[in-house]
């Protein structure tokens, strides 16, 4: 596929996606959403594809947030909706991916960027990203998931704190509240994230793919229920093909080699 706003980079095992919109910091406009599904819903098929890098272009920022252009022509309580929900729609699709998406992160993730970020199911920060949820200084909430990812990330305390204020914090502080999973310098960060991408991917696709839904769905769930609904993924996975190779290969003591079966 041919994108304006992305570089895709297929390497199997891994995928490298880009959002390439430098001179504007990577602002999230409506093209780039709709190559964002279309790249997403790709790679989601492709099943030479195990772990997802996220990135941005340019080294300033990982996303600066919504296109504010765009913003500003949301003018009705109905168009409002409209631009939250198609945000909404997007990231929900990146963080149910059967496949893990790791988010590298140098320069700002501000707004719609730390929102897309935290719908990524791990974060790297470089020691200069800058991280935030600034809305309130725009007139408006977090549209893109900010109000319910950051609470569930970091607590209510420190949600609140970060999007009542919209302070921009460093990647020490999001590291220190769990807003972020690792910290290292900007020359490290892609290098870090292939080898993280790289020891997942060296596990079974269907328990990893599993692992991902069980997760998001026990959140939502009192803890009685989210247990049987493990123990109901746990047993549908021992029927698995993989399931036999990875008993049999840890008793033979050699590496597995999965099928997805």
């Amino acid at each position: 596929m041919e994108f304006e706003n992305l570089i895709v980079d297929v390497r199997p095992p891994l995928a490298v996606v880009t959002v390439n919109r430098p001179k504007v910091l990577n602002a999230l406009n409506a093209a780039t959403f709709a190559e964002l599904a279309r790249t997403f819903e790709m790679l989601g098929h492709d099943a030479a594809v195990r772990v997802i890098l996220l990135t941005g272009a340019g080294g300033r920022a990982f996303a600066a947030g919504a296109d504010i252009a765009e913003l500003a022509q949301a003018k009705t309580s109905e168009e409002g909706r409209a631009f939250s929900l198609r945000g909404q729609h997007v990231f929900r699709q990146i963080e149910l991916l059967a496949k893990p998406v790791i988010a590298c992160i140098q320069g700002f993730a501000l707004g719609g960027g730390c929102e897309l970020a935290m719908a990524c199911a791990l974060r790297l920060a470089s020691e200069d990203a800058r991280l935030g949820q600034p809305e309130v200084k725009l007139g408006v909430i977090p549209g893109y998931g900010g109000s319910q990812r950051l609470p569930r990330l970091v607590g209510r305390g420190a949600a609140l704190k970060l999007l009542l204020t919209g302070e921009i914090i460093s990647a020490q502080e999001a590291l220190r509240i769990g807003l972020v999973d690792e910290v290292v310098p900007s020359s490290e960060l892609m290098g870090r994230a292939e080898k993280l991408a790289q020891s997942i991917a060296a596990n079974a696709p269907l328990a990893v793919a599993e692992t991902i839904r069980i997760v998001d769905e026990g959140l939502s769930l009192p803890l009685d229920r989210a247990l049987l609904r493990e123990s109901d993924a746990f047993g549908q996975l021992c029927a698995t093909a993989d399931k036999a190779e990875g008993t049999t290969a840890f008793l033979e003591k050699r590496s597995a080699t999965w099928k997805g079966e």
